[in-house]
């Protein structure tokens, strides 16, 4: 696989550092978010979940010219504050946060939601929701001159997605935490966003039974009649750093070519 380098194409986030975490290959919505963001003059440091995953992302960070490229396994314990200790050591800053994960357990997530376990249950929310809730806390202090933070989210938490199931239930938590905390971190000028992109062909989608179907019918149904690519999700998600946007917070941005809005 060949990694074209990204130049910078604008100055718009000269000077500005961000934090990339999700990024599991080139299909990854948080490398077409990243992507986006280096091409606007950031610099970036980007997380791998493990040593398997990292010959698939080590690439896409040279690719970035990133400096900090490090381990993150929000499960382990300590990982995540390594991660932002970094930061603080070499940056003393950080202007924005991606986070770009999302995780259950095979049992939960393919069962009814009513049927899901104790283990299953805090599994998912510890991943998909209270780890952006702590990359959030440690962010905090970092963003000195106000800053951004993005969480993805879907559909699902608003409305029953068949095969969805517990994940959708993660996710409407998930964008209650970015309501609250953007709440309390405005007066600092953080703004704090959940994007909410259409069905995606990435690797933790794979994990979604029936989804080709999912993707289908959004196409049909889609007003623009298109599925979103992960580049459409970066371009929408990178504007949102600007200072142009620096009075839109507390809110999910829906990339999908408005077929949320389809009964």
């Amino acid at each position: 696989m060949t990694i074209p380098v990204y130049p910078e194409t604008s100055v718009a986030l000269k000077g500005k550092k961000g934090l990339i975490v999700g990024i599991a290959n080139d299909q990854s919505i948080a490398w077409g978010c990243a992507k986006a963001f280096r091409a606007l003059g950031a610099e970036l440091a980007v997380t791998y979940l493990n040593e398997k995953a990292k010959k698939h992302v080590e690439p896409l960070a040279k690719a970035l010219e990133s400096p900090i490229f490090m381990p993150l396994d929000v499960m382990v314990e300590g990982e995540t504050e390594k991660v932002f200790e970094r930061i603080r050591k070499e940056w003393g800053q950080l202007d924005f946060l991606l986070h770009s994960i999302a995780f259950s357990p095979k049992d939960a997530l393919h069962g009814r939601v009513v049927d899901v376990d104790r283990a299953g249950f805090q599994k998912t929310m510890d991943v998909s929701c209270w780890s952006f809730m702590r990359m959030a806390h440690l962010a905090e202090p970092l963003m000195k001159n106000g800053g951004t933070m993005f969480t993805m989210t879907y559909y699902g938490s608003q409305m029953v997605v068949k095969n969805y199931n517990v994940m959708g239930v993660a996710k409407a938590a998930l964008e209650a935490a970015v309501r609250y905390i953007a709440a309390e971190l405005g007066p600092k000028g953080i703004r704090v966003h959940a994007i909410s992109p259409g069905p995606l062909a990435t690797r933790a989608a794979s994990g979604i039974p029936e989804f080709d179907e999912l993707m289908d019918k959004a196409q049909s149904q889609a007003p623009t009649r298109s599925l979103v690519s992960i580049d459409d999700v970066g371009k929408a998600t990178a504007f949102l750093a600007l200072d142009g946007a620096k009075l839109i917070t507390g809110d999910v941005l829906y990339v999908d070519g408005g077929y949320h809005i389809i009964d």
